[in-house]
């Protein structure tokens, strides 16, 4: 079954790794790739349009767009990039944090016939995009640890909504080695994802990001801004 799907993300970020080449990337490259991808699939974009410029439009019109957008979608792909966060600006005064904050509410408004429509959270995913050195390392570090291996998740290059979002099933199969605690298993509601791997299967992710929707009362979800 095709889903509805909003794409969050950083438009201007050039430190990624370049597609082809021949030409410099942005998030925006990477968010035309995503569109691609499900091309062959039942999923529907509800993003915005590579030929959509919003830029020129008052900020109350934008948001009032894309909360249309994703009221009507299902899931939501946060794109993590080296560069989504502006320096020294508030996450309130960022985009992506009130996407994200959008996403995680359950918003009533009314249909056509005037009944009330409370939309559910949206299934939610971190794709992690490369760096400009094709490095995942910024945010994902992959470490050797007690014997196997792990994964570090670098919260810090965050948004504050989507850190509070991580890590946060409350009965999570974890347990500490050498001071570290490594959680196993979905113990994230905001799933992360390597760009590489989401390419090689999208389905896979995108069913398990349903997969912890249908578990949410076992997470502690944070749908606000702080």
């Amino acid at each position: 079954m095709g889903r509805k799907i909003f794409v969050s993300y950083k438009f201007a970020d050039t430190n990624v790794e370049d597609l082809s080449p021949w030409t410099t990337s942005s998030v925006r490259n990477y968010v035309d790739e995503f569109e691609d991808l499900l091309e062959d699939t039942d999923h529907i974009y509800k993003g915005e349009g590579a030929g959509e410029d919003l830029s020129d439009l008052e900020e109350e019109t934008i948001w009032v767009k894309l909360k249309c957008r994703i009221y009507d979608s299902t899931l939501t792909v946060i794109m993590i990039s080296p560069d989504m966060k502006e320096s020294g600006v508030a996450d309130k005064e960022q985009w992506i944090p009130w996407e994200v904050s959008y996403s995680l509410k359950e918003t009533a408004r009314r249909n056509k016939n005037g009944d009330p429509i409370t939309s559910k959270t949206n299934a939610m995913i971190a794709l992690v995009l490369p760096d400009s050195n094709g490095s995942y390392s910024y945010y994902l570090k992959d470490k050797t640890c007690c014997p196997s291996s792990c994964v570090t998740h670098h919260k810090g290059r965050l948004f504050q909504i989507i850190r509070d979002n991580k890590f946060n099933l409350n009965d999570a199969d974890k347990k500490d080695c050498n001071g570290l605690t490594i959680w196993s298993g979905e113990c994230s509601y905001i799933g992360a994802v390597k760009w590489k791997d989401f390419k090689a299967n999208p389905n896979k992710y995108i069913d398990a990001a349903y997969a912890r929707r249908e578990n949410i009362d076992a997470y502690n979800i944070v749908k606000v801004i702080s």
